[in-house]
Parts: structure tokens; sequence; C-alpha cells
């Protein structure tokens, strides 16, 4: 996470200042005491790559708020931060998908109720080398014959005649993240991913992949290419190119998703650490997506999941 935690430094100064002075003021104009109660305790998460570097800024900016309260959030995937979710080892979990009908009847046999709260909106980028000046736009369909294992040797000329006659090098999310889930369901539709990809649970891996080697391509969260934009290219999809404006309205479809942050009911409900936490990052998620390079959501979806949050108690 070491270049999107750069990336983050770099913008987080001006935006911390705004919620600082945001937060400060609430606190000294309303006399709400509740506000200003030091809280201890700790706070555990885990789940995707993806929205961690939004859960970072907001972890260490609430330490700012309440140092005694510990945070912890690992980024083992969505599929990995269920799994923990589920074992009843975390408080909270990150999800760059919705949680799948498997994950919700585990969670119900072990006794685990919880709340969804979406958070941000996203673009998953698809990427290739600074040096390829071809493949500028794919289409899904493109896309499709690219990354579906078919057996043959994949090609840039394979997608059209005047490209380059070079095997296609592949890099990809693993399988326990939301990311890759997502990328099956709209791209692979099922089917099995090409045998030659390299599949890493870290971003910063498939980013170095792609920086080092002119035929390769690959596809994450629209903050890792953001964090390298620098030195990679990134693909119009059918058209479109992902920009906050176009993963905000839909028109980047079909690869803007929504990222989520799953709760169990008893921790907001016992712990007012987890309360406290899950309360400030809603009320701060919007900036520090737009900060770490994400989409907010309406002010009324924050509000609404702080109704629902509040409801726990």
């Amino acid at each position: 996470m070491k270049k999107v935690k750069f990336f983050m430094l770099s913008t987080m100064i001006g935006s911390a200042l705004v919620l600082g002075a945001c937060g400060n003021g609430d606190k000294a104009g309303n006399g709400n005491e509740e506000a200003t109660k030091t809280l201890s305790g700790s706070v555990s998460g885990d789940g995707s790559s993806t929205v961690a570097p939004i859960t970072e800024a907001l972890v260490e900016e609430y330490q700012q708020v309440q140092p005694d309260v510990k945070v912890t959030a690992g980024a083992s995937g969505t599929g990995g931060g269920f799994e923990k979710f589920i074992a009843g080892e975390t408080d909270f979990s990150n999800a760059s998908r919705p949680i799948k009908d498997e994950e919700a009847s585990k969670l119900k046999e072990e006794g685990i109720d919880y709340t969804e709260l979406e958070i941000a909106k996203d673009g998953l980028t698809i990427v290739v080398n600074s040096e390829n000046d071809w493949a500028k736009d794919l289409t899904i369909e493109d896309l499709k014959k690219l990354w579906v294992e078919d057996g043959t040797t994949k090609k840039w000329s394979d997608i059209n005649p005047e490209w380059p006659d070079e095997e296609v090098v592949f890099y990809s999310p693993g399988t326990d993240s939301g990311t890759f889930d997502y990328f099956n369901e709209v791209v692979l539709e099922d089917e099995d991913i090409v045998k030659s990809a390299t599949l890493s649970e870290d971003d910063n891996v498939l980013v170095q992949g792609v920086q080092g080697d002119k035929n390769a391509i690959g596809y994450f969260g629209y903050a890792y290419y953001l964090a390298n934009k620098d030195s990679l290219n990134d693909v119009k999809i059918d058209g479109v190119e992902p920009t906050n404006e176009t993963i905000e309205s839909g028109e980047y479809t079909p690869l803007s998703r929504s990222l989520f942050v799953y709760v169990k009911n008893s921790s907001v409900n016992e712990n007012e650490a987890v309360y406290d936490f899950m309360k400030y990052s809603l009320e701060n998620a919007g900036e520090m997506a737009e900060a770490v390079g994400y989409v907010s959501l309406p002010e009324e979806k924050y509000t609404e999941d702080l109704d629902a949050l509040e409801g726990l108690k």
C-alpha cells in the first residue's frame, strides 16, 4: 500500500484541515458533550484492498479525535475479510462488492447480524503500460476475448490486426478480491480467467507488473490508477474514460461500482468505540473518498446510513 499511502499523504493535508475545522466547529458550537467524550477500547476490521485507502485515511484522522481507541484494519481482500467477519474476529468488513448469498447464510448460521453501509463509488480501471500507444479504447467484448481462457495464446493482434503481434501479459487481483469477483461478473461472466494471468491480493504488485512490461494489461480500483497515473495508461471502455464524473453519473458502465462496509450489529450496540468510529467514518467518508481518489455519494445516502447505524444502539 506504500504508493497509495504516499498519494494520500499529499492529498490529506488539505482535507484533514477541512475535516478538523468542521469537527471542531461542531463540538464547540453545539455544546454536545457526547461529541467531546473521550473513549478507549479497540475496533477491528479487515477486507477489501480497494476500500483500504479510505479506511486508512479515516483511521489516521480518527486517531486525532480519539487517541485512546485502537483501530486496526487489514486488507486481505473482500472474501478474506468476510471469512474473518464470519469467524467473529472483526467488528467490520470492507467490501468492493455486495455480500454473497453464501456469506450471508454463514453469518446467519453463526448468529451474526450485520448492517450494510455504502461509503463511496469506484470505477474498476483497466490499465496498460505507459509505452502502450495502441490499446486506448476497448469494448467489454474485447476484454472478454482477452481475459477468458480458451486454450489459445492471447496476442494484441487478436483484437486488432494492426496492433502488435505480441503476447499479452495479464495482471489480476486474486480470487479472494471483491474486484476480481466484480470483474468476473461483468467481464468473464463466470468463465475461467486466462491461465497465464498473475494473480495477487496486493494491488501494488499489479501496478508494478504492468509498469514493468510493455505488453501488460491489468485492472484495479480507480484510486490505485490515480496514484500511479504518471506511469500507467488507463483504457477507455466503449469510448468512456474513468473519471470522477463518469463514475458518479454511471456513464462508465458496467465498471462503476459501489464500495461497502459491513458492520456487526452487536459490536455497535455493545462497544461504544465501534459505534463512534463507524459514525465518524460515515460523517467523513465522502471527503476521504474524494481525497484518496474515489467518488463520494450524495449526502442523503450518508444520512440514511447514519440513521441505520443509530438504530443499532
